[in-house]
């Protein structure tokens, strides 16, 4: 890791019901590893090995990591599985110990709000590690219903917004572009 090249390092959120949180903080992602600076990126409530960032980021190594910690299923709000809630735990884990001893210069969190949305995380956790974030490392989170408490403790907070999806045209995700 290169100390004190990107500064104290901000909290940044990706956050809304639009397209592109994920596909944004790849970019970031890609832009920092032309740079030379190390990114780990864990994903929550993801665990399907067809997502083609999984494939372009082995293309980065040894400069970007990423790391899945979910099931290949969609998450029930209302009652969710006690292995969501094991594997995004275990997901925290990762990304708390990493944060905490400096392992990458970038560290995002994608899809952490939705798992805190969710209930698998606590925001009180998370709000902690956010605000104890070391100097010098970039911490992003991203993911649909951003906790109102992650929004005020961040430096950067970008909301997409949906505004027309081919979705409702019954369009699937497509490979190379949604997935």
């Amino acid at each position: 890791m290169h100390p004190g090249r990107l500064g104290r390092g901000y909290v940044q959120v990706y956050t809304g019901d639009g397209k592109g949180k994920t596909t944004a903080s790849l970019g970031l992602a890609v832009r920092a590893a032309g740079h030379g600076l190390k990114v780990l990126i864990v994903q929550f409530m993801k665990g399907w090995i067809d997502y083609g960032e999984l494939e372009g980021v082995r293309m980065l190594s040894p400069y970007v990591e990423i790391l899945q910690s979910g099931r290949d299923t969609f998450v029930d709000r209302k009652n969710p599985d006690p292995e969501d809630v094991r594997l995004a735990r275990q997901g925290w884990n990762l990304a708390a110990d990493a944060i905490r001893e400096r392992r990458a210069d970038i560290v995002v969190l994608d899809e952490i709000n939705c798992a805190m949305d969710f209930g698998l995380l606590s925001v009180k956790e998370v709000l902690e590690a956010v605000k104890g974030k070391p100097d010098g490392m970039e911490l992003v989170l991203t993911g649909r219903g951003a906790p109102r408490e992650i929004i005020e403790a961040a430096d950067l907070v970008t909301e997409m917004r949906e505004i027309k999806h081919y979705y409702g045209e019954g369009v699937e995700a497509r490979l190379g572009i949604e997935r």
